[in-house]
């Protein structure tokens, strides 16, 4: 349980904040010895995951599936809950009331702002559609969510797609608790083992977003 200054929101989707000064990742480590593919993604082993945008709500059973996409809205917001644990999607569909299921490794453990692993995404399918996802977290005392003031979005536009570093946006919430436009709190996925995490998608007609998991550390900002 985090201990937050500022006042606490009384809504599951709201943000704290949208106006932050943005901070620059200060550098992939062990970036040096990457090899870095024409897609702009490193080579070398990864996970993959396809986040696909459906017209319609699926109806088939989809947990316990052990497959490698989630089906989303392509119009709308759904929520990926997220649990710790080897790489897996555990429940498909993010069309329904309940939301999807992922399973993924605790990314910073230590809470140094150094990942165990990196996360790195683009926009795929027809262009002209967008997403945008951003983690939060339902804290386990007074059971209030909090999303981070940081977003991956991804935006599908004519021609070649390239992937990026999105690990600062989907592996930690930054938190701007004193409402002064700054980011003053950060908190890894399961830095607390009371709270429900999750990554909140809202999509705008996006057919695909990848996303890929490596071995790779990433430093964050600090606070």
């Amino acid at each position: 349980m985090i201990n937050f200054v500022g006042t606490a929101m009384n809504t599951s989707t709201k943000i704290l904040s949208l106006t932050v000064t943005m901070f620059a990742i200060t550098g992939l480590m062990g970036f040096n010895n990457q090899v870095i593919a024409d897609n702009g993604a490193p080579k070398g082993p990864h996970y993959n995951l396809n986040i696909i945008g459906v017209p319609k709500g699926k109806t088939a059973d989809m947990t316990g599936t052990n497959g490698h996409t989630i089906f989303v809205p392509l119009s709308g917001n759904c929520k990926i809950w997220l649990a710790p644990g080897d790489y897996n999607v555990a429940d498909r569909n993010c069309t329904d009331a309940n939301g999807a299921r992922f399973t993924l490794p605790n990314p910073d453990p230590e809470n140094d702002g150094t990942t165990a692993y990196s996360v790195w995404a683009r926009a795929l399918g027809k262009p002209g559609g967008s997403s945008e996802t951003r983690t939060c977290f339902v804290d386990g005392t007074d059971g209030l969510t909090y999303c981070s003031v940081y977003s991956m979005i991804l935006v599908r536009d004519i021609g070649k797609s390239s992937f990026r570093d999105v690990s600062r946006d989907l592996l930690y919430v930054y938190l701007d608790t004193d409402a002064d436009g700054d980011a003053d709190v950060g908190v890894p996925l399961f830095g607390d083992a009371t709270d429900a995490y999750f990554w909140d998608y809202t999509n705008a007609g996006l057919k695909l977003a990848q996303l890929r998991f490596y071995p790779i550390p990433t430093t964050v900002p600090a606070l």
